[in-house]
């Protein structure tokens, strides 16, 4: 079934749900309207038991960042403060997308730039097609990289690299960002949104309890000490180790048949 809106085309699945930045005219920028959409539309598959996401963009590119159309200095009678659209928007986006329980993939064509490359790299799994470009854009622009830039890119890819993307705004490659590990995949632009898709099917089918704390143990591993994160795999290993779906892939193991997991927790 699919929903389509002004800003964002809603197509949900039996068990996921594929999320489309629809301004294509405008390489899918952010205005506030597309916003609102997206934080909407999360919120409800977090609701609604959703098993897992995939982000994508309509049109030429996935998304170009803010729409510079509603910040243009010669139609303000003051500077703007990009604090609040920060704290109003995308600080609440880049959190919710990072506290979802369940994986959330995105599939990059053409640009990813500024916030829309942040974005990009705020899923779980990023898979891109071999034509798509990631640019840190801030600094063409006076602005520091947001939207979690400045913290994605340090853990993805080292001080080095982060600092030099985000100093000189030089595209990278999707097979380049593939290479740093900044990304999972990139795929021929034939392929590259199927793969995508394949795998949010199978996750929406796969043990969702312990695919949403895989995923929130690896991110709190980037704060953690040894001991800690020794501790929290414990800690979730005991929770995990109590839902239907251990024991259903336990017994799938042992009599050598394919696991019909709930993605339940009790």
């Amino acid at each position: 079934m699919a929903h389509t809106s002004d800003t964002l085309i809603v197509k949900s699945h039996e068990t996921w749900v594929e999320l489309t930045l629809n301004r294509p005219d405008r390489l899918n920028s952010f205005n506030d309207e597309m916003h609102r959409a997206l934080y909407a539309a999360l919120q409800n598959t977090r609701e609604s038991g959703v098993r897992a996401v995939l982000l994508t963009g309509a049109g030429r590119g996935f998304c170009a960042g803010q729409d510079l159309g509603d910040r243009d200095p010669s139609k303000m009678t003051e500077a703007p403060d990009l604090s609040k659209t920060l704290t109003t928007f995308y600080n609440p986006l880049i959190r919710l997308i990072k506290s979802m329980e369940c994986p959330v993939i995105c599939a990059v064509n053409g640009v990813a730039a500024g916030a829309g490359a942040n974005l990009a790299l705020a899923c779980d799994i990023v898979i891109a097609s071999d034509t798509a470009k990631f640019i840190q854009s801030f600094a063409k622009v006076g602005l520091v990289p947001d939207s979690g830039g400045t913290w994605t890119l340090r853990h993805l890819i080292g001080e080095a690299r982060a600092k030099a993307l985000a100093l000189t705004a030089e595209p990278v490659s999707a097979t380049q960002a593939a290479d740093w590990g900044m990304i999972w995949k990139a795929l021929p632009e034939d392929e590259y949104l199927a793969y995508a898709r394949r795998l949010a099917e199978q996750f929406g089918s796969a043990p969702t309890v312990g695919l949403a704390m895989t995923k929130a143990a690896i991110q709190a591993a980037a704060t953690n000490t040894l001991d800690e994160q020794l501790d929290l795999e414990a800690a979730s290993q005991k929770i995990c180790g109590q839902t239907p779906d251990y024991a259903e892939g336990v017994s799938a193991f042992l009599q050598k048949r394919t696991p019909n997991f709930t993605g339940k927790r009790s």
